[in-house]
């Protein structure tokens, strides 16, 4: 996904943003966010031909670098693998919680031991340590495994959407599921309560797409620093 390709990306995202509240306009919103979802995710997942956002920040990329931990990149100083398991737990929790009430894709199929690691909150105030074992232990082709079945069961939850269902608030009981179910770590309750105040709209406009975009933009810039500092080194 190059430069042209993330603007057109924002042009679309804006007309996401006019029309997925509108319930005349629901069938072409739910066409809209898919076309939109598939590009934040390997082409894989929808057997498409043109190389994705995450195919860009995967490309060239070794274990080493994807494990690196801390970096030195702006605005963030976390893993590449910590960014696509954080943006991975988030629409988990936020489309099967919060949009359909439903079971987190988490505990589908044993994905917390296939990706060997302990953690089931997002990683919203998760300590340094907490990020250098996950950044270190994680199963990167079952993250990537991982993410890839939460990216298919969202593209489930909201073609099956009824007409109307964008403009419905987030219900309590299901924020409240959020800290039963330990997908928020206490330290991290204003999430909750941001979420709270969102409608089904604000979700898919947010964890389900741009919260993707803006977090494999760091990824890319995380990358380009690390190739940088081996060009040097050479």
């Amino acid at each position: 996904m190059d430069m042209e390709q993330r603007k057109a990306w924002n042009e679309e995202h804006k007309r996401l943003t006019e029309i997925i509240s509108k319930p005349h306009e629901h069938i072409r919103a739910i066409e809209l966010f898919l076309t939109h979802h598939a590009w934040l995710y390997s082409s894989k997942m929808t057997h498409g031909n043109s190389p994705t956002f995450e195919d860009a920040v995967l490309e060239h990329l070794d274990e080493q670098a994807l494990r690196r931990y801390p970096v030195n990149a702006p605005d963030t100083k976390n893993s590449i693998v910590w960014h696509l398991w954080h943006i991975s737990r988030i629409e988990d929790m936020t489309m099967n919680i919060l949009v359909a009430d439903g079971q987190q894709v988490l505990y589908s199929d044993h994905w917390l031991q296939k990706m060997n690691i302990e953690f089931s909150h997002s990683g919203n105030s998760m300590s340094d340590s907490d990020v250098a074992k996950l950044s270190a232990g994680i199963d990167i082709s079952a993250l990537l495994e991982y993410r890839m079945a939460v990216g298919k069961q969202t593209r489930e939850i909201i073609s099956s959407l009824p007409s109307g269902e964008f403009r419905q608030k987030v219900q309590a009981d299901r924020i409240k599921r959020l800290f039963d179910e330990h997908a928020l770590l206490h330290e991290a309750c204003d999430i909750g309560e941001y979420w709270s105040k969102k409608t089904i709209a604000g979700l898919v406009l947010m964890p389900a797409t741009r919260h993707h975009f803006l977090h494999l933009h760091k990824c890319m810039r995380i990358k380009n620093k690390i190739q940088k500092q081996m060009t040097k080194r050479r």
